[in-house]
């Protein structure tokens, strides 16, 4: 095959692949069919929503197994990978980190069999570095199918094409180059795996199947590179977070979004809250956290157990307000907390529209730093 003819194929190939991911991600989130439906964007909570039976449910609590368990689970139909985390430079410059890796599986009739389109999921990655110093939110997002190795998760690599997450020794090697900026960084764990809710079955909504086996690694010593946009690759350190869950239906109906805190506080306890948005914005009974020590002992924290209440409000450029600045109480954990970004605009525009960034975590009373972390924000309009 001549080169041109072989460019030609290519490009015909890659662009087949995009339709037929991006069709099978449009059926996962139900907008296909709907006249109100935005084709560029997805709808993130109807991601979670109710899933077709052929896809499993998470029903109840059961023993997690590591390192079996780092790898996918087939037959659910939603899965994520995810770190964040706050890193700094010699002199003293912040930057943000998110890399996530997203697995949907398809239904069985979504790809045809028998073709190098075969697949049992769509995976989607986003990679994001703040840059505070130059108030830039970098942000890029790939798709693949889950055939001919170009993404996947197992024990010891989670990948999409050539960004990857490699299990080391005591942790990860997270490398991952776009096309402006690029993340290489040794993430290793200083604190053992907690399991929220349940022994790790964290419920979210009243049905069977409400749920999702939800397993966390709160505190990682983070160092390497960073390359940023007009600059030399800086050498970084910090503290990352890793964040996995995997289901079917895991919110029920009436579920309107979702407010996700991971908070890393300088006594050495880390805190993740979740509060579930319904439809009338108030907080569900299934929201939850787990408040982790310094030890790596830890507790769940029902919904009584805690209040977040929004201070403050950004308002991006289609005119959706985001709700950017907190105060955050656990009353038995003696916290009482101001939670405000690093600065506002780290707000996600791809296919899922939603706010991801770098907080900082004050004491309410006295205003003393006290910690640092990531708040995700989903389902505003």
């Amino acid at each position: 095959m001549t080169g041109t003819a072989g460019g030609r194929a290519l490009k015909r190939d890659l662009a087949v692949t995009g339709l037929v991911l991006l069709a099978c991600v449009l059926w996962l989130a139900g907008r296909i069919g709907r006249d109100d439906a935005a084709p560029a964007a997805l709808d993130s909570t109807a991601l979670l929503g109710t899933a077709p039976e052929s896809f499993r449910r998470v029903t109840g609590p059961e023993p997690l197994s590591f390192p079996r368990d780092h790898a996918a689970h087939p037959g659910f139909r939603s899965e994520w990978w995810y770190f964040t985390g706050n890193l700094f430079d010699a002199q003293g410059r912040r930057y943000g980190l998110q890399f996530t890796l997203f697995r949907f599986g398809l239904p069985e009739d979504a790809l045809p069999e028998g073709t190098d389109f075969s697949a049992d999921a769509a995976w989607m990655a986003h990679l994001a570095v703040t840059d505070v110093e130059t108030g830039r939110f970098l942000h890029r997002e790939r798709f693949a199918r889950g055939a001919l190795d170009l993404a996947g998760a197992t024990e010891q690599r989670w990948w999409l094409r050539d960004w990857s997450a490699r299990r080391t020794g005591g942790g990860w090697r997270l490398a991952a180059e776009a096309d402006t900026f690029g993340v290489d960084l040794d993430l290793r764990a200083v604190k053992p795996v907690v399991l929220p809710g349940e022994r790790g079955y964290s419920r979210k909504g009243p049905e069977p199947g409400n749920a999702s086996r939800y397993y966390q690694i709160p505190r990682l010593e983070a160092s390497g590179r960073l390359r940023l946009p007009g600059r030399e690759t800086v050498e970084v350190s910090g503290l990352a977070w890793l964040d996995r869950e995997w289901g079917s239906s895991q919110l029920g109906p009436g579920i309107a979004g979702w407010d996700w805190f991971a908070l890393q506080l300088d006594d050495g306890r880390d805190l993740m809250l979740y509060r579930l948005r319904t439809d009338d914005g108030e907080a569900s009974r299934f929201s939850s956290g787990t408040l982790t020590e310094a030890d790596g002992s830890f507790r769940t924290l029902g919904a009584q157990s805690f209040s977040l209440t929004p201070m403050r409000r950004w308002t991006d450029g289609l005119g959706v307000e985001w709700p950017v600045e907190w105060r955050v109480r656990v009353p038995e954990a003696g916290l009482d907390l101001k939670v405000r970004p690093v600065m506002d605009d780290q707000r996600w525009d791809a296919s899922v529209i939603y706010w991801e960034g770098a907080v900082d975590a004050e004491d309410t009373e006295s205003g003393r730093a006290v910690g640092r972390g990531y708040l995700e924000l989903s389902g505003y309009r």
